[in-house]
């Protein structure tokens, strides 16, 4: 068949078209939608850029400037188009968030328009991106966008280290720059109070130091506090002058900050301090604020009413995740208090803290946000629940018209190692890589359109127990808090995660270049790779007896997950590692459903001290033909030693039996009666 070279020519430029439609915008997050126009725009020392505004909308636009390296120049529009025209407008066809922006580039300048100046500081984001990816040249192009969730946001804990303000305002910065719009500081936890109340001194004076530089240090040590005087102690806190300017800096970025104050429980520091609020009313090691006590009231009142003057954000985080409740049991005024408030139990105790303190923060204007445990004992009318022990709690509290803010660990905690725990610095545990903080969809697809509606964002959590530097928390920081910024902004139609590996590969030595310490992702080793492997073997699929339960908080694929041919990943929180808690720890039986010659029996243990996951201190392997009497093959035992590593064993047998049943026991050491054991499969051959 003869082509003309006419058709070739059109054919090949037909396929150039194509490809120039298709290419990736580039800018992070993706945007709504974007379309290529002809001629290009030229960001040079004599663009001007026009906006006309009230002076706090000017500051604002600014700011968005601040952090680019082209020429930043205000000024009234000239001729030729050299301008970069900024507008707030009352309307825009196709977007109804109040954050939503359009982008208009081509010969003739470029166009911003938005429905708030919120919307103008990302649309100026967007600019900045497409501008450094052609030196200032800006290829023509229509982008209109807006944020999937109104609340887009990151937590840092600054009780466990304390950070500094520059490095919050640093951090503000790249935040901001990829579209976040919260920000929530961990202010209290047991070590360390990190903002200055005036009517308690001590608090400042006291509970926001300690001994021992790092908080591994510090708890390895007793976890005692000590007076800012003492020429050992280490710690600080933020003046109320900090905070106003963190928090003006953040309004600059378009960012609200969130105070978190725990209570009822986390309150160690506090305890210390005021030891009249605890249940014991004395010195000592106490967590849980006195709900008995009017007094707590009194100070959680004083200390709220402060921070409010402070924070002007509509949230207040009050914590209300992992009280212990245990001297509420026995303490005469909290049973007092369940007695005449016609409490049924410790849960409707804390439910009690809860509610009141909504109603005071109500009065005041203001809305409570807490961990889902305060759904615990009956949700307070108002709260806001962010879910952090999967999403149930979320589900459960939109399901009853409350808003919830997503935060599952296993996406969302960044604290957790981001590769193979061997090549990275010390962590508390888990493992949480680049891709699967950018796979989650923080609306469950169980609920249904107008339930969805209730879920009002996502948040990643960066706890420092194990973070001591600003150079660390950095590095736990970055890129993931990129991933989840496109999975806070995004539209999940518009997600590509090859689109979005190629930016961040990009955008990795460009931030390290601004000076942010981020994760090089080039160099990741991904996943062990028995996780990728399945494994045949003699027991897949066949009916396991659990003599002993297995611990229902990380049940991962339940019944089947110690025969179902899939080996478990860095971390138990992938649903192939099955817990086990009771203080006998394992015990099950397997029935290969005929007798049959077996070589081999083994699994494999996980062993991570911080969240106190120990390998057995032994294992006793036996098999029988008729599942009553057993003959053991083989007694392992294994001393048991604390280490700051990530380590797995594998504890078998190996010989020659004939076999229907093999039972499968591992036992705790005594000294960690109090830990969990965790098992991937059971592999019979």
């Amino acid at each position: 068949m003869k082509v003309s070279l006419f058709s070739l020519v059109a054919f090949v430029l037909l396929l150039a078209g194509s490809c120039t439609t298709k290419k990736d915008v580039g800018i992070t997050p993706e945007p709504l939608s974007y379309s290529w126009g002809k001629g290009s725009f030229e960001w040079n020392k004599d663009t001007r850029i026009a906006f006309d505004g009230n002076e706090d909308a000017q500051q604002i636009v600014k700011t968005a400037f601040s952090e680019t390296r082209f020429p930043v120049t205000f000024g009234a529009a000239g001729e030729g188009g050299n301008c970069i025209r900024l507008e707030v407008v009352d309307s825009i066809s196709g977007v109804t968030s109040p954050e939503a922006y359009s982008l208009h580039v081509g010969k003739d300048g470029v166009v911003i328009k938005a429905l708030s100046d919120a919307g103008l500081f990302y649309g100026v984001q967007s600019l900045i991106q497409l501008a450094e990816q052609g030196e200032g040249n800006v290829q023509a192009v229509e982008i209109l966008d807006e944020p999937r969730f109104p609340y887009r946001g990151i937590m840092l804990d600054v009780s466990r280290h304390f950070r500094s303000k520059d490095f919050v305002k640093k951090q503000i910065d790249l935040l901001s720059h990829y579209k976040f719009n919260r920000l929530h500081l961990h202010l209290t936890d047991a070590a360390g109070w990190r903002i200055a109340i005036d009517k308690y001194p001590r608090l400042t004076q006291y509970a926001a130091w300690r001994k021992g530089k790092t908080w591994k240090e510090w708890s390895n040590s007793g976890a005692n506090y000590c007076e800012e005087t003492d020429p050992e102690a280490q710690g600080g806190y933020y003046t109320k002058d900090d905070i106003r300017e963190m928090v003006e800096y953040a309004r600059q970025h378009c960012i609200t900050i969130i105070p978190e104050i725990e209570m009822p429980s986390h309150s160690d520091e506090v305890l210390a301090a005021y030891p009249e609020l605890s249940c014991t009313h004395k010195p000592g090691k106490q967590s849980d604020f006195c709900v008995g006590n009017e007094k707590t009231f009194e100070f959680l009142e004083d200390v709220l009413t402060e921070v409010m003057e402070l924070f002007p954000s509509q949230y207040i985080h009050i914590g209300g995740d992992e009280a212990s409740k245990a001297s509420w049991k026995t303490c005469p005024l909290c049973q007092k208090r369940m007695k005449e408030e016609g409490l049924k139990d410790v849960d409707e105790l804390q439910s009690y803290l809860i509610h009141r303190i909504e109603r005071f923060l109500n009065d005041h204007g203001r809305s409570l946000l807490g961990w889902d445990e305060i759904l615990q004992g009956g949700l307070a009318p108002n709260a806001t629940v962010m879910s952090w022990r999967g999403e149930q709690g979320g589900i459960d509290a939109a399901l009853s018209g409350h808003h919830a803010i997503m935060t599952p660990g296993e996406y969302c905690y960044f604290d957790a190692y981001q590769d193979a725990p061997y090549s990275q610095p010390e962590a508390i545990g888990g493992y949480l890589p680049l891709s699967k903080v950018y796979s989650y969809n923080p609306v469950p697809d169980s609920l249904s359109t107008d339930i969805r509606k209730m879920i009002l964002g996502v948040q990643a959590n960066l706890w420092a127990e194990y973070i001591p530097t600003d150079e660390h928390m950095e590095y736990m920081l970055y890129p993931r808090a990129i991933a989840l910024a496109e999975v806070a902004w995004t539209v999940p139609e518009r997600k590509s995660w090859d689109s979005f590996r190629e930016r961040i590969l990009k955008i990795i030595p460009e931030l390290k270049a601004k000076g942010y310490n981020s994760f090089d992702y080039a160099k990741e080793i991904g996943n062990r790779k028995e996780y990728d492997e399945p494994v045949k073997h003699l027991a897949v699929g066949k009916k396991v007896t659990f003599n002993i339960p297995y611990w229902p908080n990380y049940p991962a694929n339940g019944d089947k997950t110690l025969n179902d041919g899939l080996r478990g990943g860095w971390n138990y929180n992938d649903k192939r590692w099955l817990g086990f808690a009771d203080n006998h720890r394992m015990d099950v039986v397997i029935d290969l459903e005929k007798v049959m010659k077996i070589h081999s029996v083994s699994a494999e243990f996980m062993q991570i001290c911080g969240p106190y996951v120990f390998m057995p201190s032994e294992v006793i392997i036996s098999s029988s033909v008729d599942g009553k009497e057993y003959t053991q093959l083989t007694a392992i035992h294994h001393q048991v030693q604390k280490d700051d590593s990530v380590s797995f064993k594998k504890f078998g047998w190996d010989g020659e039996t004939d076999a229907r049943y093999v039972r499968y026991q591992a036992m705790a050491d005594s000294l960690y009666k109090d830990g969990i054991q965790f098992v991937d499969e059971i592999i019979v051959k």
